[in-house]
């Protein structure tokens, strides 16, 4: 009963599309064209050709390639900006590293004696010159690290 109904609805729709073209010149010498010929003027029917399905086959491909390199440019974007989104974070994360160690660095200027925990957790001060062998591995430590 489907089958048969689609087969004549498929059977009606076909002269629809198939309608003619109609081609007339007006009295002002302009070219018409129209699916219907016109009542006051000569006309001739035209043929109109569809397009070879080979075009279509064509059109498809350059739209899939096209398609395929706009999301390899998408996905390349993607990966530069997320590079660039972790570069940015690393560098962000380094700046912060290096404002902790150059406060640091500021606060062993200030400090004139320095000292270190024993065992039992009492002060034990250095000397002098552990003051300054002190003073100088940060600032190497933080020259390394931060280049200032």
């Amino acid at each position: 009963m489907k089958k048969g109904l689609l087969l004549l609805l498929c059977l009606l729709i076909t002269p629809i599309t198939q309608a003619g073209t109609y081609r007339w010149v007006d009295e002002n010498g302009q070219t018409h064209f129209g699916d219907r010929p016109p009542v006051n003027a000569a006309s001739d029917e035209v043929e109109l050709k569809a397009p070879a399905p080979s075009s279509d086959a064509d059109a498809r491909a350059r739209k899939e390639r096209m398609n395929e390199f706009l999301e390899q440019t998408e996905q390349e974007r993607a990966e530069r900006n997320e590079a660039k989104a972790k570069q940015e974070a690393k560098a962000a994360k380094h700046e912060a590293l290096c404002e902790s160690l150059r406060a640091r660095l500021k606060h062993l200027k200030s400090v004139s004696r320095m000292y270190r925990l024993n065992k039992e957790g009492e002060r034990v001060f250095v000397d002098d010159e552990e003051n300054e062998r002190i003073r100088q591995e940060f600032r190497a430590k933080v020259q390394s690290e931060c280049g200032t």
